[in-house]
């Protein structure tokens, strides 16, 4: 079965053609600035250079449109329209209402609605793909895979905050989690590599980008993740705050004289180890150029960062009662051997030793622990499409 992976935000659309038998990617590609102008999609069908095509998309319909047309025309083409088989679109948030992939329906469709407050820059933009691909497309099946559903088996004392219970009773205000697709997908494939079931690990994944978390996975379940309401809990990050008391908020706005819209703007989009660096940058290559220069900005930012994560793996160590392995993926934890460099020389108290020349892999499955290490550190890269693509093979198969 062919299964076109969407992943829908509020001005882009990123799409995959994945073949479920060998699960190998037939075309990738992007849909930019989508309402705005200078709008165009940038495709690779396997084996074939990269395709450009400006082109204006007022909407998620039109680039759906394209979508489909980049993958069927008869020039640079790679499947007919009735090949595909289904659609797997990633759902930010879930709510408490889902805790796995589910088949489409209107039913599913309100649901997802219903909890969009939770998340209202990605979820009405996810609807919206929906709804564009039952019109492009109708009849075709389609699955919701959610990045909330993982975390669903957080205990209570994990996912509850110290707050009046009947706000999560009214409001459904608690920890959620994100990055879940990318949590699950890791922790599997970690257990492949060890040759373990999961049930009989205890596992730490830590999905390191610009947006960044972490899970304790124990027996296959997560049990506890940094991210909370919304992902701007937990880790520092790229450019969001993480962990901070929330009285600062108040603080700024009486200080600044700030609205809640302004401070919230500064606590996700002008914070993290980009604010730390003094504005420096939010890209953590161009932070560790101006580390190993000596820049103390830099210094200061990837310090915190890598602290905040030593911090997470222990707690989450402790909440586990032991660690197994010790997980790193995404942007900066798949491709940054200095950056888990850092954080692994803070984590001497697990008895964690890093193979350096094993360190220097970039984005490769790879062991990265001494031989003398009594944790298992690895280097596993996430694959949230093909993720996707299996759940969506697996219901509508």
């Amino acid at each position: 079965m062919k299964i076109l992976v969407i992943n829908c935000g509020s001005s882009s659309l990123k799409f995959q053609l994945i073949d479920s038998d060998s699960e190998a990617v037939i075309c990738k590609g992007l849909c930019e600035r989508i309402g705005i102008d200078g709008s165009q999609i940038v495709y690779t069908p396997a084996g074939k250079d990269k395709i450009t095509k400006v082109e204006p998309m007022p909407d998620h319909n039109k680039a759906i449109e394209m979508v489909i047309e980049a993958l069927t025309n008869a020039e640079n083409g790679v499947v007919k329209l009735e090949e595909i088989g289904a659609v797997g679109h990633r759902i930010v948030h879930g709510g408490e209402k889902f805790t796995k992939s589910v088949v489409i329906n209107e039913e599913v469709i309100k649901a997802i609605e219903e909890v969009s407050d939770l998340a209202p820059l990605h979820n009405p933009a996810n609807l919206i793909g929906i709804r564009a691909c039952e019109k492009v497309m109708p009849g075709v099946p389609m699955v919701a895979v959610f990045d909330t559903a993982f975390h669903q088996t957080m205990p209570q004392e994990a996912y509850l905050y110290g707050l009046p219970y009947s706000y999560y009773e009214k409001y459904g205000i608690r920890r959620y989690g994100f990055h879940g697709t990318s949590h699950s997908y890791v922790s599997k494939r970690a257990a492949e590599l060890l040759g373990k079931d999961i049930k009989d690990l205890k596992l730490i994944v830590c999905h390191l980008g610009n947006g960044a978390s972490i899970s304790a996975v124990k027996d296959g379940k997560c049990i506890d993740t940094s991210m909370g309401l919304t992902p701007l809990e937990g880790l520092i990050m790229g450019t969001r705050t993480g962990d901070i008391d929330p009285s600062v908020v108040e603080f700024i706005m009486k200080k600044e004289g700030s609205t809640v819209a302004d401070v919230t703007n500064l606590l996700n989009k002008k914070s993290g180890v980009f604010g730390l660096s003094n504005d420096l940058s939010s890209d953590f290559r161009d932070l560790e150029d101006a580390y190993l220069k000596g820049d103390e900005g830099a210094k200061r930012a990837v310090d915190a960062f890598t602290y905040r994560v030593a911090k997470y793996i222990g707690s989450y160590t402790a909440a586990m009662g032991g660690v197994d392995a010790i997980c790193f993926t995404a942007g900066v934890g798949e491709n940054s051997g200095f950056t888990r460099g850092l954080i692994c020389e803070r984590l001497s108290f697990l008895g964690a030793t890093v193979d350096a020349e094993a360190n220097k892999v970039r984005g490769e499955e790879k062991t990265i622990s001494g031989a003398d290490s009594k944790v298992t550190l690895m280097v596993v890269p996430t694959n949230e499409e093909l993720a996707i693509a299996r759940d969506t093979f697996e219901l509508c198969k």
